[in-house]
């Protein structure tokens, strides 16, 4: 049974996809109220290439008593640790979570929260949004890379996500993975907040960019990353034009009022220097800048 917490873009297009294939899928629910919303709508939708396809999967609120053998964690990076605390109860022995948050610190804050269970981490470039409530727009077929540090053996179930056509693959370094997606989120999602642009138009802010890339790559070879440094600049440009038309999760979240995943993405790397008395002055001001705006709109910062 795969349990997935989090009905979100991620959670949403994996349930159904898993479902699509006939494997068994529970999906948890914040409250009694969220799985009321949830039972009216009578499941999720999954719409690909225009076409709508319905999935009445079950669902259940956190204190249900169902065991919990393999659980994907799809919510934000600032929610998990105490989602998971709160299911801790109902993880068998040998538990496997898996884990889909942006960014870096969630990770160790699940691990600490969960020790009987078996930590896997993902970093995945899929491309989903949500058009309503428990409906998810598949928006870009990508990759999703799996990996355990503490552990380097592939769980068995790699074949479910074959069968469910959730293209992936198992990484012996899955940390260089989530360092190198953690620099490219903050070279583009925080210019996006200042500049209050989409991805494309940081085009013309080039200087910004190249500045923010040349201390991300130092901070990446000072922890040990040198493989996620390599052409850090280059990519973050092409990830501006592939994206160019979208704005950033990081932009859409202060546009609506959100709490955003600051701590989890700029302010874990400004930790990182700091811990490695590492003076990196770009990232540190635009850090402050953003602390700054999230303030003034009354989010939190961290």
């Amino acid at each position: 049974m795969w349990h997935i917490l989090g009905a979100g873009s991620l959670g949403t297009l994996w349930a159904t996809r898993l479902a699509r294939a006939g494997l068994p899928v529970a999906l948890i629910l914040r409250d009694s109220a969220r799985l009321n919303s949830y039972q009216q709508a009578g499941g999720l939708t999954l719409i690909e290439q225009g076409q709508p396809q319905h999935y009445p999967i079950p669902a259940q609120t956190p204190d249900h008593r169902q065991p919990i053998q393999r659980l994907l964690l799809a919510c934000k990076a600032y929610d998990a640790a105490n989602a998971v605390s709160q299911l801790a109860p109902r993880l068998a022995p040998g538990a496997e979570i898996l884990l889909l948050q942006n960014g870096l610190g969630s990770q160790d804050e699940v691990a600490r929260a969960a020790p009987q269970a078996r930590c896997i981490f993902a970093s995945s470039t899929e491309g989903a949004f949500r058009q309503a409530d428990f409906q998810v727009v598949f928006a870009g077929h990508g990759h999703t890379w799996l990996g355990d540090p503490q552990n380097l053996q592939p769980p068995s179930w790699l074949a479910d996500l074959q069968h469910a056509g959730i293209v992936h693959d198992w990484s012996l370094d899955i940390l260089s993975r989530l360092w190198r997606k953690l620099a490219l989120n903050c070279a583009i999602n925080p210019l996006t907040v200042l500049h209050d642009c989409r991805n494309g138009e940081l085009q013309a802010h080039p200087a910004q960019v190249a500045c923010l890339c040349s201390e991300l790559s130092e901070l990446l070879h000072t922890c040990g990353r040198s493989a996620a440094a390599e052409n850090l600049h280059d990519d973050v440009q092409r990830v501006i034009q592939a994206t160019a038309a979208n704005y950033s999760s990081m932009h859409q979240d202060v546009r609506q009022g959100r709490r955003t995943e600051i701590a989890y993405l700029l302010g874990y790397a400004c930790d990182a220097a700091q811990r490695h008395q590492l003076v990196l002055p770009y990232l540190q001001a635009l850090h402050s800048q953003l602390l700054a705006r999230l303030a003034a709109r009354g989010l939190p910062s961290h």
